[in-house]
């Protein structure tokens, strides 16, 4: 059979009717809790006048005030900062100015993220009277859209661990079983946009630390391509590996956030230059032509059964609505040391002073410790492996157009065992699906697949090649319409 791969200009082309027809889809009653509106849902009845900012902020608020006790997911809630900012936006939509989708539209930020004159902690001791004098510039490009900031979201201690229960504010909770990790590190941003406590918020990701909570609290998570999005202003791991995206409760209002905050940002080292097409247009494209490859090995070994059960469903699905699969090998990555030296690098001068050791979580300060031992020679050489392999991944995307496979091999363990450990160890058995693609600095989501016999969540994740968004989002959305997980809400009411 001949085989054809769709180009980008294919999935931009003429997609402004696509997303006319998003706009045309969409409900347009207004529900008893606005909570449950999707961002885009929202922003529809915002632009229509049937519901204000500050009727949609106070939904949220009143939602935080009374279940974020149980989950934990805010370290700061800025209620004031968001009603001043609703009046704002509700103005300017009476004298006739819409900044788009995103305005009067709620989020919230991972608190590793600057805002001038709000804390910024990182969820640590060390930085809790932490207050930036300039935004970071994600959240900068988000106001410019006309977003809303409800809060700073709890994570794990300097995004350096997977279960978000190491940090100076206390763990948080998973929504669909509060006595469950959600994930990390941007374990608050997940449960948040799980619980109903933000229509959507940032996270960052350096190993799995978007992917992973959101595949573990049932919503969805983009890392897109590495440098698309800024990470200035954003207190790092490793600029090599970071990246910052969405969370969210559905595919249509990633693309909205993303949207928002890509695009080539010339005070930050690793941005890149790249055009920008309408990411929420490419989500009515047809997928039938794209070519699925599966990496078995590792990705698909020594699965948790309940994964392997929900991933085996997942593909009779995505097999009707793609032009079938074929088994890839990827690359081989490179060890971490890249992100151990730079992590390194960063707490330098806070480990400079003796008094500062204490002020971090002990198992924190271990592993930056652990990692001040790479010499400039071993540095050099792991950057040097790592480029090799973010060229090497290129060569796969000629055989397949996608790249599926489960987001964690694992479900979410209880918080007792997380913060029984002597080491954050909830993030090693984790990410060995979701590490490799920040090495390969490829775009990368996870959508709902299902849920455990006990209620967990269970995520696939779909790749694609470097600035291949819009087939990821593609797919991610055909998938996310043919089924109905992404419409079950955790039992907290």
């Amino acid at each position: 059979m001949t085989e054809t791969t769709p180009t980008r200009r294919d999935f931009v082309a003429g997609s402004l009717a696509a997303g006319a027809l998003l706009a045309s889809d969409r409900a347009k009653a207004q529900p008893a809790d606005l909570t449950e509106l999707t961002i885009g849902d929202a922003a529809n009845l915002i632009q229509s006048a049937a519901i204000s900012p500050t009727e949609l902020v106070t939904a949220y608020l009143d939602r935080i005030e009374r279940l974020d006790p149980r989950i934990n997911s805010y370290i700061t809630v800025t209620a004031e900062l968001a009603l001043e900012q609703a009046r704002a936006l509700e103005a300017e939509l009476a004298g006739g100015r819409w900044r788009g989708p995103l305005h009067g539209i709620p989020i919230a930020l991972k608190d590793n993220m600057d805002t001038a004159d709000i804390a910024t902690t990182a969820a640590s001791e060390l930085f809790a009277d932490r207050v930036p004098d300039e935004d970071a510039e994600v959240y900068r490009r988000l106001k410019d859209a006309g977003a809303i900031l409800l809060g700073k979201l709890n994570l794990h201690e300097f995004a350096y661990g997977g279960t978000s229960t190491i940090t100076h504010f206390g763990p948080v909770h998973n929504p669909w079983s509060l006595d469950h990790i959600p994930g990390g590190s941007s374990g608050g941003s997940a449960a948040a946009v799980a619980a109903r406590l933000c229509p959507g918020a940032l996270g960052t990701d350096t190993l799995a630390s978007i992917r992973q909570p959101a595949a573990f609290c049932g919503v969805v998570g983009l890392k897109a391509t590495h440098g698309l999005a800024s990470i200035r202003g954003i207190v790092p791991i490793s600029e090599t590996l970071d990246h910052v995206g969405p969370l969210c409760r559905s595919v249509e209002d990633a693309a909205l956030m993303l949207q928002a905050i890509a695009g080539y940002d010339p005070r930050d080292p690793v941005s890149i230059r790249a055009e920008l097409p309408s990411y929420a247009s490419a989500l009515n494209t047809q997928t039938g032509t794209l070519r699925i490859g599966l990496p078995r090995d590792p990705y698909y070994l020594r699965l948790d059964p309940e994964i392997e059960r929900a991933m085996a469903t997942a593909l009779e699905v995505l097999g009707g609505l793609s032009a079938g699969f074929r088994d890839v090998t990827l690359p081989a990555t490179p060890d971490f040391g890249v992100i151990l030296a730079e992590a390194y690098a960063y707490h330098d001068e806070y480990l400079d002073v003796p008094a500062n050791h204490a002020r971090y979580d002990p198992a924190t300060i271990e592993r930056i410790i652990a990692a001040g031992g790479f010499s400039a020679a071993e540095y050099i050489d792991a950057r040097r492996e790592l480029a090799l392999a973010r060229n090497a991944v290129a060569a796969v995307f000629t055989d397949v157009d996608l790249l599926v496979t489960p987001t964690t091999p694992t479900l979410p363990s209880r918080i007792e065992a997380a913060e029984g450990a002597t080491t954050p160890t909830g993030a090693e058995s984790t990410v060995r699906n979701t590490a490799p693609f920040n090495v390969y600095g490829i775009p990368t989501i996870n959508v709902p697949c299902g849920f455990s016999s006990s209620g967990l969540p269970i995520g696939l994740q779909i790749s694609g090649p470097r600035l291949g968004e819009p087939e990821v989002l593609a797919l991610a959305h055909a998938y996310e319409q043919a089924t109905a997980w992404h419409e079950q809400r955790p039992p907290l009411d």
